[in-house]
């Protein structure tokens, strides 16, 4: 199917790839806009996008809290790396999560009362509050949210409930498929699945080669020129996905070192090189998905969940886990060296994620300003798993709703407020959200625009 005569914001380019049908959907061009570029053409105004980004086990107290309060903070060392896109993410320091009478869960309270508000009990099945954002505003897309963590595990932190968790995308090539090959269908077997190598060798540009030709004539230049763009950075992504198929050279003498028990190093995944790799083309995946308006809603974990995080330095089997717990402390520096190193990466991590949003355009702002991303993690002092010192962060402008670039000290006060003051912003009609300590009422009113 072609574009109609006036191009619209739903329309998609539909092309057949190896015998299957494939659709590629358009990002924002002029001809979807007014003449500001600040609302569709027909008045409606520009979609708002809602994300969790998640790690396991924080950063370090006392070396991640940024200098200066408000404006113009100055991160410190653990999120250098953050320095790039600070001026549109908002610290939120010195917060906890109330445990109320309920037992320590290592790993699963802080993202509990982070993401769900409280502790789940017998009876009482928290939704995540990302499930509740989706149901607002991911109604009439495609897809109500998008899940991927990059670690090898499937694990997700977005809940119906404690017994209805969405699934992540563990593979970069596997929600390629989801997005790009909607209408796969083998008439001769119900459970047909198209594979994604096919699809990541043989680009679906090609597909849509001719389709794209006629369109570029109802095309002013600036759409022209928008639209090339977004092809071409779509066509490296089908190349870097491509690299993901090709059997690596033998090294000789290279040999992976195991080790028996839960952290052991042969978990498909965990070395950070992989780690980082594929969370960056989930990063890509994410703002293909929502500048096509498939989504509304993602959701990307770094690492952690119930184990920690199982990441390692390529050539070692210690991982970021256990570094936390038998690494020394450096009297002189104050932390552990080697948890440092990991959290620096994850820092690198977030902050791409974040600049790859920043890189595409929706209307008159980037993808980033159009959207609120949430920050969480599972822990304050990963050594003896502390429910104080959380650090928070909410990225983006949401469309102009909500400030950026300030560091708000919260010393005390449950992260579900951060999750509360999310839900306003995106419109939830919800005057409080949280159990026990942890219920809240007012949102962060410093931060709104």
């Amino acid at each position: 199917m072609l574009l109609n005569k006036n191009p619209s914001r739903r329309n998609v380019l539909r092309g057949m790839l190896g015998g299957t049908a494939v659709s590629v959907g358009l990002p924002f061009l002029d001809c979807f806009l007014n003449s500001n570029g600040d609302a569709l053409a027909d008045g409606r105004a520009l979609p708002v996008y809602f994300g969790t980004w998640n790690q396991g086990l924080g950063f370090t107290p006392g070396f991640w809290e940024p200098k200066g309060v408000g404006a113009n903070y100055e991160n410190n060392f653990l999120l250098k790396a953050m320095d790039p896109i600070k001026h549109k993410v908002t610290i939120f320091s010195g917060m906890r999560a109330f445990m109320d009478s309920n037992p320590l869960n290592p790993h699963g309270s802080g993202p509990a009362v982070c993401l769900n508000g409280g502790h789940p009990k017998p009876g009482l099945n928290l939704p995540s509050l990302d499930t509740i954002i989706a149901d607002s505003i991911g109604t009439t897309t495609r897809f109500r949210s998008l899940e991927a963590r990059s670690d090898g595990s499937n694990e997700s932190f977005s809940q119906r409930s404690a017994t209805s968790r969405n699934v992540a995308e563990s593979n970069p090539l596997s929600m390629y498929n989801r997005l790009f090959g909607p209408e796969f269908k083998d008439p001769n077997a119900a459970d047909f699945t198209p594979d994604p190598s096919v699809m990541a060798r043989q680009s679906v540009l090609s597909a849509i080669s001719e389709r794209r030709v006629s369109m570029n004539a109802k095309l002013g230049a600036s759409d022209k020129a928008r639209l090339d763009e977004y092809f071409t950075s779509l066509r490296q992504l089908e190349q870097q996905l491509a690299l993901r198929l090709e059997k690596p050279e033998p090294i000789v003498g290279c040999s992976v070192p195991k080790t028996e028990g839960e952290e052991a190093a042969t978990t498909h995944g965990t070395d950070i090189r992989d780690v980082q790799r594929d969370h960056n083309l989930f990063a890509r995946l994410m703002a293909f998905a929502i500048a096509c308006d498939q989504t509304r809603v993602i959701n990307m974990s770094l690492s952690g969940g119930g184990g920690g995080s199982p990441l390692r330095r390529p050539g070692s089997s210690m991982t970021f886990h256990v570094s936390t717990h038998e690494e020394a402390w450096d009297l002189q520096l104050g932390y552990q060296p080697q948890v440092a190193w990991f959290q620096q990466r994850v820092a690198e991590s977030l902050a791409y994620y974040l600049m790859t949003l920043d890189g595409f355009k929706v209307g008159d702002q980037s993808m980033l300003d159009r959207s609120l991303i949430m920050y969480s993690t599972d822990v304050g002092k990963a050594q003896i798993h502390s429910q104080e010192n959380l650090p928070m962060m909410l990225a983006g402008g949401a469309g102009g709703r909500v400030k950026t670039g300030l560091h708000v000290p919260a010393s005390g006060i449950t992260t579900a407020k951060v999750g509360l003051t999310a839900q306003m912003v995106m419109g939830v009609p919800t005057a409080e959200w949280g159990t026990e300590s942890n219920k809240v009422n007012k949102p962060f009113t410093e931060i709104l625009a």
